[in-house]
């Protein structure tokens, strides 16, 4: 297709016996079969009369000369301005569209902030100095940027703030995303931490009627870049995401099996899962006061010590946590003569009280197969690298290298193999290196495929919620990816203690929103994630519409695209309407101009 011109198209319209007239940007295109279609390229929303003699419109108008808004009438630029009005006078044929750039998702994420209510808290408390710009909006850019595209803060200013709609948005200039700016933002937010929490709950019950009675506890790890010299936290140990490299920080994460976060902590990188529960226990206690709680855990995290006292010590506190299959060996006898019992179409149970505890033994055939093909998969892998390297390794040494890296991506399934290994100084012959499948040991291990032990102090419960509520853990499971893949918290490239948990503590926040938009979608179009919406909103894009004046000046003019039906329908489903077109301001000729895309 090729492009013919642009031109205004004008719609009239009476209401309330009074003629209202809509401007269009519209393009002519010229079809491969010779025909020439038109297609609405950008709503200018209302051109209303005041006199039906004349056209135009007031504004206001921002005059960067002058810097403060005006009221100013638009007129053809053929038509003589009444004497009434301050008018301008433009030139339509020199129209120009400039600066394209995503709308849709940036208004989303900022409209998420407003509905938890950010923009209200942060104001309070970060308020307003002798600075430029408000930090409660250099906060809000930095949520915001984290949830859309995450980068680091080094690169927002560079490469995502002016080809985003956030100056607009947030009202501010390229002043609100200098380096330093961002990095002094950081450091004023860890105080206000423990009075946010209790912000973010009282909101999501306000929302949602969100409930806090059942908890969801786990923790992962994330990696720093460089030596971290100047954080006491950043510590070498047991590595989530596979960088025993690098050095790393540890972070509990409390949420509800809806999702919603409760409260979070950054700990030593070297911290052990056992040593943590007691002070989060104690910690929402202090936050929200005593109640009844129940905590769902995955085995590692209590011990038996911590367990016992919760018991004695804690009688409004209950768990329900997996355990080792250590256990399973342990009781086996007096499970052999128990029966299952259904629970759900593939998930059976079993029932065994033990020192004032129940113990749940379940049983799914789902999970069964998977662990099956799982371990079998990885066995097949092993073998056929053990018989490779019997034809490509003469020598023994290059041999054990080789066995110790197979050994190492093959995790457990390497005790299912026993593996006959050559003499020192002898060749790799099938008589000297020879492997087989211990049979019996892997039929025992399959099983038991499939089988979870669960202990807890409810012991009146129903073993199915029992189960359904064990299960709860993915939600926690998918927290932590949405925070490392969606959100971007990996790798930290801060190298002080306070900007390290700063990051976090907007990569939290970020998640408060994103979490607030899933359980959006969940009631109102089920079956769309939150990344994917933010995604179709970007399609709704932002141009300045630029009118040159006869008095030398520009009349530029930011209006976003009218929504396409699909995206409108979905806006209509999350009930969130798109808000009015962005004030125009005068440009002076002493500005320097973006570039332009000329009709």
């Amino acid at each position: 297709m090729l492009l013919l011109s642009m031109f205004l198209r004008c719609h009239k319209r009476l209401k309330d016996g009074k003629e209202h007239r809509y401007y269009s940007v519209v393009e002519n295109r010229r079809l491969q079969s010779g025909q020439i279609a038109q297609r609405q390229v950008l709503y200018l929303g209302e051109v209303s009369d005041s006199q039906r003699a004349a056209w135009r419109k007031s504004l206001e108008v921002f005059d960067e000369q002058q810097q403060r808004y005006t009221m100013l009438s638009l007129f053809a630029e053929d038509r003589p301005a009444p004497a009434d009005l301050r008018a301008i006078q433009v030139k339509l044929d020199q129209m120009q569209l400039r600066r394209p750039r995503p709308y849709g998702n940036c208004w989303l994420g900022c409209e998420l902030w407003r509905q938890l209510e950010l923009d209200r808290f942060w104001e309070q408390k970060l308020p307003r100095g002798r600075e430029s710009v408000a930090w409660a909006k250099v906060l809000e850019l930095l949520v915001v940027n984290r949830l859309i595209s995450p980068g680091s803060e080094f690169r927002l200013p560079r490469e995502w703030f002016d080809p985003s709609a956030m100056d607009v948005l947030l009202g501010a200039d390229l002043a609100v995303a200098e380096k330093d700016r961002l990095y002094r933002c950081l450091d004023r937010l860890l105080e206000h931490r423990p009075e946010l929490l209790g912000h973010l709950q009282q909101r999501w019950r306000d929302l949602f009627h969100a409930e806090f009675e059942v908890l969801l506890y786990d923790l992962t790890s994330t990696y720093l870049e460089g030596e971290a010299e100047q954080n006491p936290k950043a510590r070498y140990g047991y590595s989530r995401d596979s960088r025993p490299d690098c050095k790393q920080v540890i972070v509990a994460l409390v949420i509800t099996p809806e999702g919603f976060p409760l409260a979070y902590e950054v700990l030593d990188g070297n911290r052990s899962d056992k040593t943590t529960l007691g002070e989060f226990l104690d910690q929402i206690e202090k936050l929200y006061g005593q109640a009844r709680r129940v905590w769902l855990m995955d085995r590692g995290i209590p011990t038996e010590k911590l367990l016992t006292e919760i018991r004695a010590e804690r009688p409004n506190t209950f768990y329900l946590v997996g355990t080792p299959r250590a256990r399973v060996k342990k009781y086996e006898k007096q499970w052999l003569d128990l029966p299952w019992r259904k629970v759900r179409d593939a998930v059976e149970v079993k029932l065994f009280a033990q020192d004032e505890e129940v113990y749940v033994l379940a049983k799914s055939e789902g999970r069964r197969a998977k662990e099956t093909a799982m371990r079998r998969k990885r066995l097949a892998r092993l073998l056929c690298k053990l018989r490779a390297m019997r034809r490509s390794c003469p020598k023994r040494d290059p041999l054990l290298l080789r066995i110790g890296a197979a050994k190492t991506e093959a995790g457990r399934a390497y005790g299912f193999v026993k593996i006959h290994l050559p003499k020192d100084g002898q060749e790799v012959t099938r008589q000297t290196f020879h492997f087989q499948v211990d049979k019996a040991k892997l039929e025992d291990a399959e099983l038991r495929d499939g089988h979870y032990l669960l202990r807890t102090n409810l012991v009146a419960e129903d073993p199915a919620v029992l189960w359904d509520r064990y299960m709860q853990l993915t939600q926690i499971e998918a927290a932590f990816k949405c925070l490392k893949s969606d959100l971007g918290i990996r790798p930290i490239h801060h190298q002080l203690e306070r900007r390290v948990d700063a990051h976090i503590l907007v990569a939290f926040l970020a998640y408060c929103l994103m979490t607030t938009l899933k359980q959006r979608l969940q009631a109102h179009a089920p079956g769309l994630t939150p990344r994917a919406v933010l995604e179709k909103l970007a399609a709704i894009q932002m141009l300045d519409v630029c009118l040159p004046t006869t008095d030398g000046r520009s009349l530029i003019m930011p209006r976003y695209t009218e929504p396409e039906p699909d995206l409108a329908l979905l806006l209509h489903q999350i009930k969130m309407t798109l808000p009015p077109q962005p004030p125009p301001r005068l440009h002076t000729p002493a500005a320097t101009a973006a570039p332009a895309l000329k009709m």
